[in-house]
């Protein structure tokens, strides 16, 4: 059983990895002004947000989904029952694809844009991935992901902390919770509205 020291050691060790990622440089916008701009911007068109992503990227983004709602926005996940046509330049599309494309996501990112609405892609190749082209606006989350992960144990010859894309999924946790706490200014909702919209049915 790990000790105490351990765990704290591991825990820190594992948020210091996530934390750098947010200091990297980039030829891109920080991505919460960018995540913070658009969903804003939807809700003061009176647009509707989606949003999709595959595997644990995908359970990050159901996390926001549900912050989104909330915070009183319109927000609903991608092939949900209850989740609505996507329509007009109002709407807001945001998935993510750490490695750059995935098939379903450029399927969807396509069908977004070809209806008029903005796409917002989260990924860590912005400059190579096929979802880039589908995309009205980028944001860089500058970590490693499963893609990099063979090339980076075969350098390194050691294992890994944060394993395939876990440093990829555990920054959008964390870019998320930031964009959350701005959005609550933004949108001018206290702490007693966003709990007031929590479900009771549980």
């Amino acid at each position: 059983m790990a000790s105490p020291h351990s765990m704290s050691s591991l825990a820190s060790e594992i948020c210091k990895q996530i934390s750098s990622i947010f200091s990297k440089p980039s030829l891109h916008p920080p991505v919460l002004d960018v995540l913070v701009k658009e969903i804003s911007s939807a809700v003061a068109r009176n647009g509707r947000v989606f949003l999709y992503g595959v595997g644990r990227e995908g359970l990050m983004l159901k996390a926001l989904c549900m912050r989104l709602f909330h915070l009183g926005v319109s927000a609903h996940f991608v092939f949900d029952m209850t989740t609505p046509p996507i329509h007009g330049p109002e709407d807001l599309l945001i998935a993510s694809a750490g490695p750059g494309g995935f098939s379903t996501v450029d399927a969807l990112c396509s069908i977004a844009r070809s209806n008029g609405a903005r796409v917002l892609l989260l990924t860590a190749r912005p400059e190579t991935g096929s979802c880039v082209k589908h995309a009205s606006v980028v944001g860089h989350v500058a970590a490693q992901t499963m893609a990099d992960d063979e090339e980076s144990e075969a350098v390194n010859e050691s294992r890994p902390l944060l394993l395939m894309g876990s440093a990829y999924e555990g920054a959008l946790f964390v870019l998320f919770e930031m964009a959350v706490y701005r959005l609550g200014d933004e949108l001018k909702q206290s702490p007693e509205l966003i709990r007031n919209r929590h479900t009771n049915l549980e």
